[in-house]
């Protein structure tokens, strides 16, 4: 399936509230238990832009940081082309591989008529009931397992371009498109655009998530494409909660995209700004009720649309989120898997001053992604080599969260700077992408 066209932004933020915001730091790092109505571990699109540019640069020398802090990480799909023909087709071939790696999707639907009101992502049907016939044929390919759905980033928060009719008609095909895809898929998780925490005001959001239909909804988003602090859009996310509760909606969550909110906040355009940060890493693991996720929904280093073109992957912006950004958290925290018609593969337990390690892949035509997931022994580890044997004509072309020896055959990996010490009983993850047929699922492991 091609990439698709990415959107870039969030509206511009106004000097007072630029004047007035505080830079804060983002804990990086898994939190505590699991809060929420999300569990499981989030899908890692092995097709994204930045996979394929790691894989295509191996020897670039921004790789390695780009690697192990953002390709490494799942970030959100974009179905922002507008074609009725292939939406169900789109959204299947998805989903199916990331049932496949037992994990959970997350797309961001961006299709909604006169979006970006014109600006530099404009684009989506070209009428509404065209975009309804596009919302159906795209339902149709949700499946039954949990999937995250971002629907129609800022066409909530953004209306200056619409006269009032315009907005009870947009109001309208949101709500619509919110039933249709809950009732295609009783699984999916949908929420509505709530802008950002320097937009619009908590009781305006609320009115316009009410009118939109976000009682259907399980909850709304914030920060997508924009800088402000987590710490900052969980108060406006509790804000918004609170004005929804006194006008009798209640049960509803938030989700925040951290991918680009670890530095300074400011105005919403980074295409020239070398002070951003990668933010929280993506993690159904909040420790927050009333947050469900932190996501990457814009893919760290897509430009904005104002040096480079919107939704184009550009390595020196990736580079300069990633640059002096903590690395990943080491230990998996704990999760619950989606349903699978079949139990995911576990190492077996390690004894002694050992490790063990299992491969999961995802194999698609001519070339697959494996993570693997090493468990360490009863005394912990300050190292490890996992060796993996391929089958006959598969070669390894990229890895991230380790470094291997050889790429064919028996091909070793071992652990970076980071993720090295592991705790006993703890485990830490890596991965690397292929052409050709995935190995097994067991793999050997060694302390170093």
């Amino acid at each position: 399936m091609a990439i698709l066209f990415r959107r870039r932004r969030s509206a511009a933020i106004s000097v007072a509230a630029v004047a007035g915001a505080t830079v804060a730091a983002v804990c990086m790092t898994a939190g505590g238990a699991s809060a929420g109505t999300l569990s499981g571990p989030l899908y890692r699109d092995p097709s994204s832009a930045v996979v394929r540019w790691v894989a295509a640069n191996p020897g670039d020398s921004r790789a390695a940081v780009i690697r192990d802090k953002i390709a490494s990480q799942p970030q959100a799909r974009w179905f922002a082309n507008f074609n009725l023909s292939t939406a169900q087709s789109e959204a299947a071939a998805f989903i199916g591989a990331a049932n496949a790696a037992q994990q959970i999707p997350v797309m961001a639907v961006y299709q909604i008529t006169n979006r970006d009101c014109g600006g530099a992502s404009a684009g989506g049907a070209p009428d509404l009931n065209q975009y309804q016939t596009w919302v159906s044929n795209f339902s149709r390919g949700l499946g039954n397992r949990t999937v995250i759905i971002i629907l129609e980033t800022d066409s909530l928060a953004l209306l200056t371009c619409l006269n009032s009719n315009e907005i009870n008609a947009r109001n309208q095909a949101i709500s619509t498109a919110t039933r249709t895809m809950k009732s295609a898929n009783p699984n999916a998780k949908v929420y509505l655009d709530a802008g950002h925490s320097t937009w619009n005001s908590a009781n305006e959001t609320a009115n316009r998530l009410r009118a939109a239909g976000v009682q259907y909804a399980d909850g709304f988003f914030t920060n997508v494409s924009n800088y402000n602090p987590t710490s900052s859009e969980a108060n406006f996310g509790r804000s918004v909660i609170s004005a929804l509760n006194g006008m009798g909606i209640s049960g509803k969550r938030q989700v925040i995209d951290t991918s680009r909110n670890g530095g300074a906040s400011g105005d919403w355009c980074g295409d020239d700004n070398t002070d951003r940060r990668i933010g929280q890493y993506p993690t159904t693991n909040t420790g927050d009720n009333n947050i469900d996720a932190y996501l990457w929904v814009k893919p760290p280093g897509e430009a904005d649309g104002c040096r480079y073109t919107a939704g184009s992957f550009q390595p020196d912006l990736a580079f300069s989120l990633a640059n002096g950004a903590p690395n990943p958290p080491t230990t998996t925290p704990p999760t619950t898997a989606p349903p699978t018609t079949a139990p995911p593969t576990t190492p077996p337990p390690a004894g002694g001053n050992g490790c063990s390690a299992s491969v999961t892949v995802n194999q698609w035509s001519g070339g697959f992604t494996a993570d693997v997931k090493v468990t360490a022994g009863d005394s912990g580890l300050n190292g490890w080599t996992v060796t993996v044997n391929l089958p006959g004509g598969a070669a390894v072309t990229s890895a991230w969260s380790a470094q291997n020896s050889g790429t064919s055959g028996t091909v070793r990996f071992t652990n970076v700077s980071y993720n090295g010490q592991v705790g006993a009983r703890q485990s830490t993850n890596f991965g690397f992408q292929g052409t050709g047929t995935g190995p097994g699922s067991t793999a050997t492991c060694a302390a170093n």
